[in-house]
Order: structure tokens, then sequence, then C-alpha cells
């Protein structure tokens, strides 16, 4: 199941997502991934699944969306790690050009230094890159990177992608309370990121259950500050701190639906009681899920969440 959704997404309307590397394998560890802590940490690109078996998972999975009609904004490459670290990423593009829908990319930036991975993500319509701070200790700290990275490397990458990409750029830069909330931080982000002339550039806070529970969001006066030191470099700044809607998609499969999305996506609980009811079932398929072992739930701010259980042998796959 490397296809879910569409699922509802606060950047991109609704997003068919493309979950093109195992579960977990990533350059980053972040304090704050909604998924849980990397469980095999990479710093190369390698090959993972054919790139003509995700497209025919893709299509198969456009097919039966829109025969429910379900629409889709974006086919979204957001999986369990880093999408760049995928070799393949740039011929899966361009095959799911016929499709006629457009492409995005969410990554961390982490391999942007090299010209390969530059090159696949300007076959894409719309990229976002993680900045979360420009300052290396606290980058090792909130990101938690593989030891060959570098961060001065990756902030030029990111330049020089910026300078020659023509489609929609925006980056995003999760805050987290007592690591990369504060003033001085904020303002040298900010003036990077001016230099970049992004069409839109996110600032975030934990809504999911994080990867550490000692993770919590920014305090408000935070938040509110940092949206005006955006303002303040002329950006156009947009928030993803809110709840971004119960509209998952059914597409044939509830159970399916639900292990797939909830895989790179925890779903709360009253999304999954809409989903249930728009597939003519009902709550006792959750709780069945979780007493095999196929989902686990998490409390965070308030709100219960339901995510998809993963080992080790996921990241072996």
């Amino acid at each position: 199941m490397n296809v879910f959704g569409p699922v509802p997404s606060r950047r991109l309307g609704k997003s068919l997502g493309i979950n093109n590397i195992p579960a977990k394998i990533c350059t980053y560890s972040c304090v704050y991934c909604q998924i849980g802590r990397s469980l095999k940490m990479v710093g190369e690109r390698e090959e993972y699944y054919s790139p003509q078996m995700l497209f025919a998972e893709i299509k198969d999975k456009v097919k039966r969306a829109r025969e429910h009609n379900e629409s889709i904004d974006y086919l979204t490459f957001v999986p369990d790690g880093e999408p760049t670290l995928d070799k393949s990423i740039g011929e899966l593009i361009e095959m799911l050009k016929p499709l006629d829908i457009k492409v995005a990319v969410i990554t961390n930036a982490s391999l942007i230094d090299l010209p390969d991975v530059r090159d696949d993500l300007f076959k894409a319509d719309w990229v976002s890159l993680k900045v979360d701070t420009v300052d290396e200790a606290i980058w090792r700290k909130i990101d938690r990177p593989h030891r060959k990275l570098r961060l001065d490397s990756i902030l030029k990458g990111i330049k020089i992608f910026a300078g020659e990409f023509e489609g929609h750029l925006a980056t995003e830069t999760m805050l987290v309370r007592d690591l990369n909330d504060r003033l001085e931080n904020i303002r040298d982000v900010a003036g990077f990121i001016k230099e970049l002339n992004v069409s839109t550039a996110y600032i975030g806070v934990p809504t999911r259950p994080p990867a550490e529970k000692w993770v919590l969001p920014p305090e408000e006066s935070a938040l509110n500050t940092a949206y005006h030191i955006f303002v303040e470099d002329q950006i156009y700044v947009e928030y993803l701190i809110g709840y971004e809607g119960n509209q998952f998609a059914f597409t044939g499969d509830v159970e399916e639906d639900i292990l797939s999305t909830t895989a790179v996506h925890p779903m709360r609980e009253d999304a999954l009681n809409a989903l249930l009811e728009k597939a003519d079932s009902d709550f006792s398929l959750v709780e069945r899920l979780v007493a095999e072992g196929k989902i686990v739930v998490s409390e965070y701010g308030g709100n219960r969440y339901y995510l998809r259980r993963l080992t080790l042998k996921d990241a072996d796959r």
C-alpha cells in the first residue's frame, strides 16, 4: 500500500499521497515527526520500489477515486521517510505527467546539495523545502540528521534550487518550544527565506503525536512574533497550525484506506468516524485493527489519534 488518500492537505487541497520510501527510512530523525523516530538512518540515495510498480498503483488509485467522485488536486510525494532518497523519483514524476494532475514533493531538503536531486525536483510542479533553522547546533537538536550531512551544504543547495526552479516553491518551518522558537533563530530563518523568493512560507507547529513526548508547540506569543517577523521581511507566510478537516477519501476498501493513510498521516478519531460513515462501516473495524496490533492509539493536544504500527521489519522491506 504505497499510495494513500486522497486526504485533506492544509497546503494542497485534496492530495493523493505517494509513499515511495519503505517505512521510516530517512536522512533525519526529527524530534517532532508524526511517524516516530526513524527506524533506519540513510545518507545516500538508493533504489527502493520499481517506478513502474508505483505508477500502476497510482494510476489504479486515481481511477478508483474518480469512480467514487473523489477529486484529486495533487499527486504528492510525502512518504514515511525522505522522498529524495529514492533514485527513481524523477523517472516516476515523468511517468505521472499523462495523468494530468499536478505533482508535489514535500522534502526535508537534506539532499538538495546534490545536482541529481535538484534535477529530479525541477520536474515537479510544487516543492516544499524544510528550513527549521539555519543554526548548526539547533539543526542537530531538532532534526537530528544523518552524520554525513552538513547544514551549510544544504543551505547552499536550497539557494541554487530556488534560483532555478520554475514551479511553486514553498518552505516549511516547524517551531518547537525552547528549541527553535527564540527570536534570534526566527529572525535568521526569515532572513534566509527572504532571499529565496518563495511563493509561500509555512510556519508549522506539532499538531499530531510527535516522536518525542516532551515536544511542545511554541507559546502563542512566539508564534505571533514569528508570523510578524516573516511579514516584515515581505515574505508571504501562512500558518500550518489548524486541523485539516475530516474529508478523507473512501476508494472502495475502507480497511486498506485506513491502514495506508495512518502509515503516514495519523487520523483523529472524528476523522475516522467520518470515513467509516462514508464507507457504510462502523468503529468496530477500527477496534479490530487495534486489537490485531495493526494500528495504535495515541493522545495528543486533547485529541485521540490512530496511526499505523511500524516496526524495524517495515524499514527493511
